[in-house]
């Protein structure tokens, strides 16, 4: 009789283990899953800023140059970086990536007598995701050969 209580004991205590083990189970998991997410949403932003970047980039390799200097006009510049970050170079709306304004926007004219190369870059920019967030600087930016009219 001894032994039978015993091993009743034993199968007892063990189901107290399987479930201690079930919750350390479960918030493990719960850490992977939540880790797992952060990370896709945090690409998946990513590749939409990058997107919208390559975008503004193309325009302004197309768009009149309106400048005998590496500096471009003030026109010029607004139309790019509204380009960028709404996706019209016209402006306003809805931005095209949650929190990017133009004013994040920076443009980069590589020029010898003519506009040799067009970069567009996000500055200043912080890619919030749910609880974490990550300061982009020159991140991303996109490079295109100039193809457009120059008219100083």
């Amino acid at each position: 009789m001894g032994s039978q209580a015993g091993a009743m004991r034993t199968g007892r205590n063990r189901r107290g283990n399987a479930f201690i083990e079930f919750a350390l189970c479960l918030i493990l998991l719960n850490l992977i899953v939540t880790g797992l997410f952060q990370y896709g949403h945090s690409l998946f932003m990513y590749t939409r800023l990058q997107n919208a970047v390559r975008a503004g980039a193309r325009y302004a390799s197309r768009r009149a140059y309106d400048s005998a200097s590496a500096t471009p006009s003030q026109a010029y510049l607004t139309a790019v970086a509204n380009a960028t970050a709404y996706g019209d170079p016209a402006g306003g709306g809805t931005p095209l990536v949650p929190g990017l304004s133009p004013s994040h926007v920076a443009v980069t004219i590589r020029m010898s007598t003519v506009p040799e190369a067009v970069t567009v870059a996000i500055r200043g920019y912080t890619l919030r995701t749910f609880g974490l967030s990550y300061s982009l600087q020159n991140k991303p930016r996109a490079t295109f050969r100039y193809a457009g009219r120059f008219a100083p």
